[in-house]
């Protein structure tokens, strides 16, 4: 006869953890699952973790990136890849600015950045350039938190002033991802899996953090499919029957109000005039009163209509 008796796989277990790099343990997972889990962590991990990067940047005399600057030793482009290597972390939802205003001769540096209180460097001494003669050097960036990779022609559109050279950014606050499986023993069996999966991020997170984040969005994920939708028979005798109070997740409704604008099901023109207006999230959106609204350029009553209509598809409404 075969054996029913369920068994359940253990809580990650830390095998170890040194600086930015954790390798993790679960145990007792069915035969096969430790692969479908561990790639399924592994995609979520690498895809849907939110981190910050620089979208934008603005160089005094400069107008596009294919330049030089005189007493500067790295060309525009360089330094740009130079900068793009800085590790940010991103206290807030809405997009910040950073500065560098500093004048040579002087070795520039991540510590060399004039940061706002809500962003921070994780590794300033990150190279920039070198200033090699009294020159002023002055450059003015912008940073946003996402998700993944955005190309710089999905970030530019029709929002970059003349001047700003736009960005690609990669989001993803993790470097790598790797994991192994191995046969273990469990009861009279020795085909389970022990699942051994090591990740290792920029700083701006801690691997445990990360892996927490991706196990928690794979159970909301699945808990949102869960059974299948029934059609709704309404009958005369229950039209007035009260409504049931739907709990909603905290933890739902964060992420409810992360959602991108991009996403919404709203006209081009309208997405346009809330980025123009640094409203970039559904959350942002909600914080706002009509009349603020209004006084986005290019937004007129049809874009507060379109608004209106999507807010209320997520239960929410302008103040």
């Amino acid at each position: 006869m075969a054996d029913t008796t369920i068994v359940l796989p253990s809580k990650p277990k830390v095998v170890k953890e040194e600086g930015n790099r954790g390798y993790y343990e679960v145990d007792g997972l069915y035969p096969g699952y430790g692969h479908t889990l561990g790639n399924s962590l592994r995609r979520v991990i690498l895809s849907s973790i939110e981190g910050a990067a620089l979208t934008s940047i603005k160089i005094a005399g400069v107008g596009h990136e294919f330049s030089s600057i005189d007493g500067v030793k790295d060309d525009v482009i360089m330094m740009i890849l130079n900068l793009k290597k800085l590790r940010l972390k991103l206290h807030s939802e809405e997009p910040q600015t950073i500065k560098l205003s500093i004048k040579g001769p002087k070795i520039v540096t991540g510590a060399d950045l004039k940061l706002p209180s809500q962003v921070e460097v994780m590794n300033p001494e990150q190279y920039i350039n070198e200033i090699t003669t009294k020159t002023d050097l002055e450059i003015e960036m912008t940073v946003e938190k996402g998700m993944g990779y955005v190309s710089k022609e999905a970030i530019q559109k029709d929002r970059v002033e003349i001047g700003t050279i736009a960005l690609d950014a990669i989001f993803s606050p993790v470097r790598r991802v790797n994991y192994e499986v191995e046969n273990m023993r469990v009861g009279n069996r020795t085909d389970f899996n022990k699942l051994t999966i090591m990740v290792e991020t920029d700083g701006s997170i801690s691997p445990r953090e990360a892996l927490e984040k991706a196990i928690h969005t794979m159970i909301v994920q699945l808990k949102a499919i869960v059974g299948f939708k029934e059609e709704e028979v309404i009958e005369s005798k229950k039209v007035d029957e009260p409504k049931k109070e739907v709990s909603v997740d905290k933890d739902q409704i964060d992420d409810i109000l992360k959602t991108r604008i991009e996403s919404l099901d709203i006209s081009q023109r309208t997405i346009n005039a809330l980025m123009n207006a640094n409203i970039r999230t559904l959350g942002g959106l909600a914080r706002k009163k009509e009349r603020d609204i209004l006084e986005v350029e290019g937004m007129g009553s049809k874009g507060i209509s379109e608004i209106k209509k999507v807010l209320k598809e997520f239960d929410l409404e302008l103040k």
